[in-house]
């Protein structure tokens, strides 16, 4: 990881037939967030041109056909995708969905090889994906494989942070996901996430239950106290403060989540709800644990507004900055971690200066 006063953001334009193409030019329209982060477009400047014309972008693009090529100050589109592809807001089509891989595979590359700094992926459609070379849920599990480390799916605002121990697996499976294994993998990475991305020095997790009313003694299911409660015991013993579970149903409705830096759901829905609820519009989908950054806005395609020019580009936008945030987080972290002696001589020397 460099230092860079001008973070690159990589962005993957995603489902062009939704509305990512859109919320990324209303992002753009203001061009003071070019003083702090360049841009770099993967997919096609046919493409993009397209949205700009539909849309009435005043925007001006930098084409690419190598990264190198960038330039900033200026929105870059690398030419990544350069098959003619027909744009047809709100349609679901497998071409599109061949697109928008190549769109994601292209960015992952130069996200491993240091050529961006931060990714920031435009909404896909899970299904249109989908194909012999891509088998896979979504973006969190490509770039599970893609980039090392443990990912969860960390959906964060300015005031909540929620993350998942199963995300997305079938309702009927959850339980025999969740085993000690997976919820001490889970908690310490959002425990690392908090320290690392988040500078929360001694960070507080609450965690859901897994049935409702954490089982009630046995009465809904024994999970939560044959494997859930056991297991946070251990991890407390440990020195994290970590606590629950708790009966998810009353949990958000109290403002009890306003007393930790972050919770943990036991699966998808039990977290998503809540987080969007109250967070939509502002919230981010970050992928922690992996060793690089990757952010997301808290919505999907929207098929149903797609090229009206409607659709709000808020949360994209809030993606941009929380992804920038992190990373100068991590910077921070390494620079202050890198030689813990040294930095305990220098402030020793000023104390006695």
């Amino acid at each position: 990881m460099k230092k860079s006063e001008n973070i690159i953001v990589g962005i993957s334009v995603g489902d062009i037939n939704g509305i990512g193409g859109e919320v990324i030019l209303k992002t753009f329209e203001d061009d003071r967030i070019l003083e702090f982060c360049t841009p770099v477009i993967f997919a096609s400047a046919k493409v993009m041109g397209y949205f700009k014309n539909h849309f009435n972008s005043q925007i001006n693009f930098n084409e690419l056909n190598n990264i190198k090529e960038l330039s900033h100050g200026k929105v870059n589109v690398l030419n990544c995708c350069n098959e003619t592809v027909t744009v047809n807001f709100g349609k679901e089509d497998p071409k599109i969905g061949e697109y928008a891989i190549k769109s994601l595979q292209s960015a992952t590359k130069a996200l491993k090889e240091g050529a961006i700094d931060v990714l920031v992926t435009a909404p896909i459609n899970k299904h249109n994906i989908q194909s012999k070379a891509f088998n896979f849920p979504g973006h969190t599990d490509y770039l599970a494989q893609e980039l090392k480390g443990e990912s969860l799916m960390f959906m964060v605002s300015n005031t909540l942070r929620i993350g998942l121990l199963t995300d997305h697996v079938p309702v009927k499976n959850i339980v025999e996901h969740i085993t000690p294994e997976l919820i001490e993998k889970k908690i310490n990475t959002v425990y690392q996430s908090l320290l690392k991305d988040f500078k929360i020095n001694k960070p507080k997790i609450a965690v859901l239950g897994i049935n409702p009313h954490t089982g009630d003694n046995g009465v809904i299911g024994n999970e939560d106290d044959a494997v859930l409660r056991p297991t946070l015991k251990k991890i407390k013993e440990n020195g994290k403060l970590v606590f629950g579970p708790y009966a998810a149903d009353s949990f958000f409705g109290s403002n009890n989540y306003k007393n930790f830096d972050a919770i943990i759901a036991s699966y998808h829905d039990q977290g998503l709800i809540p987080f969007k609820t109250l967070s939509f519009g502002e919230g981010v989908n970050y992928t922690a644990g992996l060793s690089k950054v990757r952010t997301s806005p808290d919505h999907g395609t929207a098929y149903e507004i797609a090229g009206k020019g409607i659709a709000d580009e808020n949360s994209f936008k809030e993606a941009i900055f929380t992804a920038i945030h992190i990373y100068k987080n991590r910077l921070d972290y390494e620079e202050l971690t890198a030689n813990p002696l040294k930095k305990s001589r220098k402030t020793d020397k000023k104390d006695y200066d």
